[in-house]
């Protein structure tokens, strides 16, 4: 582990990882000057601390092998203070200053996440912790409720884990993850702290340690999306889940925690029985001590309560805690008291220890252990399996592709949820209004109707059900009601196409217009056989034969699907194929036919009358 602690009066010029032998523990070694500051920051053999120790070393002489961050392997001699060097491989992450990545991208303008795959695999693939199984501890919640401001004390003890003085001195500012005070958001997207934490457990494994911090949810330029997909992204990669609460939990709490999660399970591609590892229902400002007292105790007492299912809940209610039960393995909820006026009003407050309630203190004192102490780190696992940090990489990718397509449904704000189911009710009433009185003019065994009676019954049911859809009261305003009145119309006229279908094949005429052109095809293919025969145009002659035969076949085939009710797909096809040489060629020719035929018989009865009034005339002057 990497000390972030550095001396006020003098500069740090560079700094390399350096392992003591004896006890193989990680150190932090700054350079300033002619002398550096060894940190020793590991746990020693039974548990105890191993103070800071102040070693000379000439920067003359290793300044060049510090800037270049070099280690040796763990089986090369140690130097003259029993100091061994270890190897740096050149994917490592620069020997720089630890400060928060985001590796979760938020757009504001298009409400859209991105990873950025090369920071998170700068800090994932580094040669010493891409195959440790890997601990994630994230914190999410309401914005503005001190997330950030919890996770730089868990930098804090995870730069200096001795239990009496890790949370560092009453006049030292809190640094680490960016926080600040007032009503404005300050996270967006997923950050992670740039440093993986290397711990030693008790049966001697090593694990890395990441710790997460989450753009706070309903904020006022976040969708309900947005909030889902941070939160449901952040359970789904963390092994300890820090729903961060203010006062109390409320029942709006546990129905967003059961949206958020069950946005998360369906974009897992395997669902567990229990998806998620451990949740911890961190409740901040907790003032009724009297009742449940601080800390892990008052905090067990208190979740059994709220989360207690009975028999004389509602369904609702019951629902929603019986969620939160099946997706998490582990549930758990600390009680924290106010960090007191300063923390909340000053707007100057650095995180100074001094400014902090004492009771404040004490909670900080006894969560971050119980998060991150080595005994009680949780290996993040998927499915059974742990991962390790090559592994949630591509979880990481896995998942962000998932939340960027289309796959997923949209989460809704209760009021969008409400209107949305509203004005659905109120469309379905209004069709269903439509459909059976279209039933009962035009449905069933009623007889043919003639197209222009059937629009106009059409027009009219239409009117009346839109009138019955306006005149039921809706949630969500009249433009989001234009939607779905939109949609009715839409539904409606689609419900027109069928019944026009319906009726049209009672007509007898309809109804024989495939048997009546394939045999006007044939008649056709006949004559004109017949006669380019006789005149000895053969090919011509057998091209008409072939389609006559081809008609004969389709009109046979036809009758068989219309009698048997198989093959029904041909007989649809044939159906379509005769009603286009009906629209196409007979009717066209039959239409000018008819035009003409009326058009010379007006012809000649105008000329008849005209010759008859002309004799009738003649007459007249002869007599």
């Amino acid at each position: 582990m990497l000390s972030r602690r550095r001396s006020e009066d003098v500069a740090v010029t560079a700094r390399c990882v350096l392992t003591v032998p004896y006890a193989d523990f990680p150190f932090s070694l700054y350079a300033c000057g002619r002398e550096a500051t060894l940190l020793a920051l590991g746990r020693w053999g039974s548990g105890a601390r191993v103070k800071k120790k102040e070693m000379p070393l000439k920067a003359a002489e290793k300044s060049e092998e510090m800037r270049a961050g070099f280690r040796r392997s763990p089986g090369q001699a140690a130097d003259e203070y029993g100091v061994q060097e270890v190897a740096m491989n050149s994917d490592d992450v620069p020997m720089k200053e630890a400060r928060p990545i985001q590796i979760v991208l938020a757009h504001e303008d298009n409400h859209h996440f991105d990873l950025d795959e090369e920071s998170l695999e700068r800090i994932l693939l580094q040669e010493h912790v891409r195959d440790l199984n890997v601990v994630v501890v994230s914190v999410a919640g309401a914005f503005r409720k001190g997330k950030s401001f919890l996770l730089d004390f868990m930098l804090r003890y995870m730069y200096n884990q001795n239990p009496d003085t890790w949370l560092g001195g009453d006049d030292e500012p809190l640094t680490g993850f960016t926080w600040r005070g007032g009503c404005e958001r300050e996270t967006t997207g997923i950050q992670i702290w740039s440093e993986v934490f290397v711990i030693n457990k008790s049966d001697g494994s090593q694990v890395a340690v990441l710790l997460m911090d989450t753009q706070g949810a309903f904020d006022s330029q976040s969708t309900i999306r947005d909030c889902a997909t941070v939160f449901a992204l952040s359970t789904m990669t963390s092994s300890v889940q820090v729903y961060n609460l203010s006062q109390n939990i409320q029942e709006d709490d546990l129905q967003h925690l059961q949206l958020f999660t069950e946005y998360g399970r369906l974009a897992m591609k395997e669902v567990y029985q229990k998806p998620f590892q451990t949740l911890m229902f961190l409740i901040r400002d907790w003032s009724y001590p009297y009742e449940h007292p601080y800390g892990l105790e008052g905090g067990r007492s208190f979740l059994e309560k709220r989360l207690e299912i009975k028999q004389n809940q509602h369904e609702e209610l019951q629902n929603v805690r019986k969620h939160i039960h099946s997706c998490f393995a582990k549930i758990t909820c600390f009680l924290m008291p106010h960090p007191g006026l300063k923390v909340a009003t000053n707007p100057s407050f650095d995180g100074r220890l001094k400014d902090i309630d004492d009771d404040f203190k004490i909670g900080l004192h006894d969560v971050v252990p119980f998060l991150l102490s080595p005994e009680n780190l949780v290996e993040k696992e998927i499915g059974g399996s742990k991962l390790t940090c090559r592994d949630l990489l591509e979880y990481f990718k896995a998942y962000i592709k998932i939340y960027q397509g289309e796959e997923l449904p949209h989460p809704k704000s209760m009021l969008q949820a409400t209107a949305e189911a509203n004005n659905l009710a109120a469309v379905a009433g209004a069709k269903d209004v439509y459909t059976k009185a279209m039933e009962m003019f035009c449905g069933g065994d009623k007889p043919y109707i003639a197209p222009a009676d059937l629009e106009q019954q059409h027009l009219n049911l239409k009117a009346a059900s839109i009138k019955q859809f306006r005149s039921v009261k809706k949630m969500g305003g009249e433009e989001f009601c234009q939607r779905y009145q939109e949609q009715l119309e839409q539904e409606m006229d689609e419900n027109y196409a069928n019944f026009v279908k319906h009726n049209d094949s009672k007509n007898i005429f309809y109804a024989a217009r495939t048997p009546a052109t394939l045999f006007a095809v044939m008649f056709t293919m006949y004559i004109i056989s017949g006669v380019t025969g006789f005149i000895g145009l053969n090919s011509i002659a057998s091209l008409c034969n072939l389609v006559m035969g081809m008609a004969l076949i389709s009109l046979c085939t036809w009758a068989y699907t219309k009698y048997s009710g198989e093959f029904r797909e041909f007989g649809t096809i044939i159906d379509q194929v005769a009603e286009t040489i009906w629209e196409q060629v007979l009717k066209p020719l039959s239409d000018n036919l008819m035009e003409d035929n009326i058009r010379q018989t007006v012809a000649n009865s105008i000329k008849a009358g005209l010759t008859e009034q002309g004799s009738q005339h003649t007459k007249l002057k002869t007599n």
